[in-house]
């Protein structure tokens, strides 16, 4: 089974997270199948950047999200698409 969920890339102390496409089973920080955007906590306020597209194609699939992208897909704003 696929999840989207966060993998944490920052150094200690100072965490940042990429949005990836993952096998269930794997490791939090395992190879994942595709990088579909990236969270940044640090920032007031925290910076979210998301794949929408992407992301809506893995869904399509069968992927999953975790609780915390959920809470992330829902508050980052559709971005407006471009001609």
């Amino acid at each position: 089974m696929l999840m989207i969920r966060l993998s944490r890339v920052g150094a200690r102390k100072k965490p940042y997270y990429r949005v990836v496409v993952i096998e269930k089973d794997r490791a939090r920080d395992g190879r994942s199948i595709e990088v579909v955007g990236t969270y940044n906590p640090r920032t007031n306020p925290a910076t979210i950047d998301l794949k929408r597209d992407r992301v809506d194609y893995w869904k399509g699939k069968g992927a999953q999200l975790s609780d915390r992208v959920q809470k992330l897909v829902a508050s980052a704003p559709a971005s407006a698409p471009t001609a």
